[in-house]
């Protein structure tokens, strides 16, 4: 058994199919079967159960699932001891997504440095589905995320909700149906309850993925659209920005995910920061997922 037929085992575990996970790992569906195939030989059992809506894990394939977890990030803290500097009792990896960097992650930075000073940072950018990968790998301890992807090792919680409120700079862009209406698709759930809530909207001449850049496309240009109310803050106490009081707002929770097994000399000290600046930011919660 060899680290790539781990986390080829992995990959289907995350993608649920051998065709997505060969796409994931850019090979041959063929060759993800054989190494699947040679490693269920080594193992001795069956690992994986294939039909018409995607495979599934045996009982052997669950109990194998932390040891493969534990394999890859075995090979990923080696790779990362080596540049791990002196003095620092380990590496946390951290990935979040664009929009949660701007102030949210920002501001936990720091506050590791004040609090956990022996713990060394690698930080990331990442899309849920690239992290919720690595998360499964062992190559990513924390994700920070809008549409956390639920997987079997993983632990989900929600750090805090951010409310999305419609802004406009003038009176005259406070409608969705405005041509200088901005859509900022906040993912799955969002897009179900705009619709809900506005049935008459076609659509916009400008939709963008990353809520930072429709956020600062309205402040330079003008217009509206749908924002956390603590991102608009500082620009609606100036009067840059207002809120469209008669529009509908919508819950975003922020999510944190980690591997259940995580190192907690590491991951206890970087949840605290996580909970400190989120509960400093407005609303944190704890529930699970």
């Amino acid at each position: 058994m060899d680290i790539v037929q781990a986390q080829t085992f992995l990959a289907i575990v995350s993608t649920g199919s051998f065709v997505e996970a060969a796409a994931r790992l850019n090979v041959t569906q063929s060759t993800v079967s054989a190494r699947i195939k040679a490693l269920e030989q080594f193992i001795g059992a069956r690992l994986f159960v294939r039909n018409k809506g995607g495979t599934t894990l045996t009982h052997a394939g669950r109990q194998f699932q932390k040891h493969a977890a534990l394999i890859v990030r075995a090979a990923e803290q080696a790779r990362l001891d080596v540049g791990t500097p002196r003095d620092y009792c380990g590496v946390l990896r951290i990935g979040g997504q664009a929009g949660l960097w701007n102030r949210l992650l920002h501001n936990w930075l720091p506050w590791m440095r004040r609090n956990a000073p022996e713990v060394a940072i690698r930080a990331q950018l990442g899309t849920p589905r690239d992290m919720t990968d690595q998360l499964v790998f062992g190559a990513l301890d924390i994700g920070v995320m809008y549409t956390p992807r639920g997987r079997p090792g993983l632990e989900i919680e929600v750090m805090l909700e951010d409310r999305l409120v419609l802004c406009a700079t003038d009176t005259a862009y406070s409608d969705v149906r405005s041509p200088a209406y901005v859509f900022v698709d906040w993912g799955r759930e969002f897009r179900v309850a705009h619709g809900v809530r506005f049935p008459d909207y076609t659509g916009a001449a400008l939709t963008v993925s990353l809520g930072t850049l429709g956020f600062h496309h309205v402040l330079e240009y003008g217009g509206s659209g749908y924002f956390p109310e603590r991102m608009a803050r500082p620009y609606l106490e100036t009067g840059r920005l207002f809120v469209v009081e008669d529009a509908p707002s919508f819950s975003l929770p922020i999510y944190v995910v980690h591997a259940s097994d995580a190192d907690p000399a590491l991951l206890g000290p970087a949840l605290s920061g996580l909970r400190a600046v989120g509960q400093r930011e407005g609303g944190y919660r704890r529930p699970a997922v």
